[in-house]
């Protein structure tokens, strides 16, 4: 299915939410869940450092280290399953993605605060795209500026694209929630432009 825009002042962001068949979606969420090296992130927040409220791997080609929270992560080798999906990512997009952030979420208790995917490292006007698997949950889009916030459920499969000033301007996050829910991969596929 095709992208479409989301209208949200100063921000371009694109939805396809049956981007990946439900099938192909189901086999590589399997297949990840098994053969990535999942490991829980520290963090700083507010001056300290935690441990992430999720399971997390950086994966990358060779030099596209990653700088974020505090801290600083090397990649860790691309997995056969992910190689076409990059591919496939390219062709669409016309970017040529160097690294992803995996993250798994193991129950609605795990979570991603609200921030922006606004490191150096990432240049000034970075595409992120962010591929669903597993069970949906909901995402949330809040402008920096003040204002409304957007929310949209991400079922597996789903592809958001956020590029152009969306990061300047808006803060997004998958917040906890106590509904009953299964685990879910999130691949928030980049371009380290700059790596520190």
């Amino acid at each position: 299915m095709a992208l479409q825009p989301l209208t949200l002042p100063g921000a371009r962001v694109e939805f396809a939410p049956d981007w990946m068949p439900a099938e192909a979606a189901r086999a590589l969420f399997d297949a990840l869940r098994a053969d990535i090296h999942w490991e829980v992130h520290r963090i700083r927040l507010f001056g300290r450092e935690i441990d992430s409220p999720r399971l997390s791997c950086w994966i990358g080609d060779a030099g596209t280290s990653y700088t974020y929270s505090g801290s600083r992560f090397e990649p860790n080798p691309w997995p056969a399953a992910l190689v076409p999906v990059r591919s496939a990512l390219e062709a669409a997009l016309g970017v040529p993605f160097n690294s992803v952030l995996a993250n798994q979420y193991r129950d609605g208790r795990d979570t991603m605060g609200l921030h922006s995917d606004n490191e150096a490292g990432l240049g000034p006007q970075p595409v992120i795209a962010s591929l669903s698997l597993g069970s949906p949950r909901r995402f949330l889009l809040k402008p920096k500026a003040g204002g409304a916030s957007h929310a949209l459920v991400l079922p597996s499969g789903s592809l958001l694209v956020m590029s152009g000033d969306t990061q300047r301007h808006w803060k997004h996050a998958l917040p906890r929630t106590a509904r009953p829910t299964g685990p879910r991969i999130n691949l928030t596929f980049r371009r380290i432009v700059d790596p520190r």
